[in-house]
């Protein structure tokens, strides 16, 4: 599976942005997919994750109620909307998809990953 992640951008605190994840494969919808974030001299870290039918989502506490995870199966693409960003959100994200469905917050649980794209939130 090859994903493509995009939308990422240069922003001030507490604007808005939407990060979408194309997926090659037509079974995109057999994999879970997740969100990740890499700050400078950081380790990558867990964002979001949403099965395989997007009926269930989960957040790290620092995300949760500001970005939304979602996915269209149709068009082989994972969402992340970003509201009320915060400078400490700057970090290049990452999209995942994941063939098992548990341990979803967690990097080993992901088979492929995207290229990352770069979001800088400034004050």
């Amino acid at each position: 599976v090859q994903l493509q992640a995009s939308g990422g951008g240069l922003v001030q605190a507490g604007d808005s942005l939407k990060l979408s994840c194309a997926a090659s494969e037509r079974t995109f919808s057999s994999y879970a997919m997740g969100w990740f974030r890499q700050a400078p001299g950081k380790e990558r870290e867990f964002v979001a994750h949403i099965w395989r039918t997007g009926g269930s989502t989960y957040y790290a506490d620092s995300v949760k109620g500001r970005f939304t995870i979602s996915r269209d199966n149709a068009k082989n693409t994972v969402y992340l909307q970003m509201n009320s960003l915060k400078p400490e959100d700057t970090a290049v994200y990452f999209c995942a998809a994941s063939a098992s469905d548990v341990y979803l917050t967690r990097v080993t649980s992901y088979d492929y990953w995207g290229q990352g794209t770069l979001v800088t939130v400034s004050s």
